[in-house]
């Protein structure tokens, strides 16, 4: 970003927001609600920072940062909200921590980064609102299926279910959470149908074989309805499916390998989406086989596998058709 005249490292905590002005190496703290970002910018304003030449920056910390997103975009002031990863690496060792050192710290980064820094944008308020409810509905089958365990559990203990207290309650309770997953599935669906371009682009993915439900929500919520990345490949990057090389001078000379740094629920997702694609997909199907056949680890098929579904749903939304198989391919 050009002309940035000012850094201003925001702290966010789930209360508090912890302010630092990189250029004249202020600080000072406000809560985080939206008195506290008028009151930011008020202070901005004593303190002399030309706003049109400012960067806003802060750490990614989930829900703590949205409402402080949504204020700077509203009102046009320019900002970036950074993985924590990416700002603690690049300040190198130190030793304590505090708000306002991190404050400092992250005032920094944008400083020096200011040329390549590019403006964050919040995602739309339907998906937020969308994942949230999926966040409620993970916790609900979490819920579910703990309960299930303890019923089998049971069951070998007990010689008449109909009599047991703690087998009854059970029961109600395994019947209240499927008819609470239930409504909650049926509110995401409705709230999908309220946006004409995420209701286009969930649909198209689920044509594609071994994507179901929770895998095209998430999508959508991950690519943020496929603005997010540029195509599959930087995508299967983020889900950490593309091996690097791990090279160095004559001596070392390993194996491509996956990045640790991942999104692990996605990645999860995308391999039991794959085993069922396998199961399902006739072209998948061989194309698995055959690469077993040959000698190649079934865990690297299943990676290619994956890495093949997330191309289809990218290619489909980008062509805006369903995805059609080709029994032939393989033939």
């Amino acid at each position: 970003m050009k002309n940035v005249k000012q850094t201003v490292g925001i702290d966010v905590s789930k209360l508090t927001l912890d302010v630092y002005l990189k250029t004249t190496q202020v600080h000072q703290q406000f809560s985080n609600d939206s008195k506290g970002f008028k009151q930011l910018i008020a202070w901005c304003n004593k303190q002399k920072v030309n706003l049109k030449e400012t960067l806003f920056c802060f750490e990614h910390t989930g829900w703590y940062c949205l409402l402080l997103s949504y204020f700077l975009y509203e009102n046009q002031y320019a900002y970036c909200c950074v993985n924590a990863i990416e700002i603690k690496r690049s300040m190198g060792f130190r030793r304590g921590k505090s708000d306002k050192a991190d404050a400092w710290e992250i005032a920094s980064y944008a400083w020096l980064r200011r040329e390549e820094l590019v403006p964050s944008t919040p995602p739309a308020k339907k998906l937020i609102e969308l994942q949230r409810m999926m966040s409620l509905r993970e916790q609900l089958v979490k819920q579910l299926t703990a309960s299930k365990n303890l019923y089998k559990g049971m069951q070998g203990l007990v010689n008449d279910e109909v009599s047991d207290v703690s087998i009854v309650i059970l029961k109600e309770n395994m019947a209240q959470l499927n008819s609470q997953i239930t409504a909650i599935e049926k509110g995401m669906n409705e709230l999908i149908k309220q946006d004409q371009t995420m209701t286009t682009n969930y649909k198209l993915s689920k044509t594609v074989k071994g994507v179901g439900m929770v895998l095209a929500v998430q999508m959508l919520l991950h690519t943020q309805n496929y603005t997010r990345f540029e195509g599959s490949r930087q995508f299967s990057a983020y889900c950490g499916l593309v091996p690097y090389a791990y090279q160095s001078g004559t001596s070392i000379h390993g194996r491509n390998k996956i990045h640790a740094i991942s999104d692990r629920k996605m990645k999860s997702l995308l391999s039991m989406s794959a085993i069922s694609a396998i199961q399902h997909d006739s072209e998948l199907k061989l194309y698995y086989q055959k690469r077993v056949e040959e000698g190649k680890p079934k865990m690297v098929v299943l990676n290619i596998i994956r890495n093949k579904i997330v191309s289809r749903v990218f290619a489909t939304v980008n062509r805006g058709t369903p995805y059609v198989e080709i029994n032939k391919f393989y033939a």
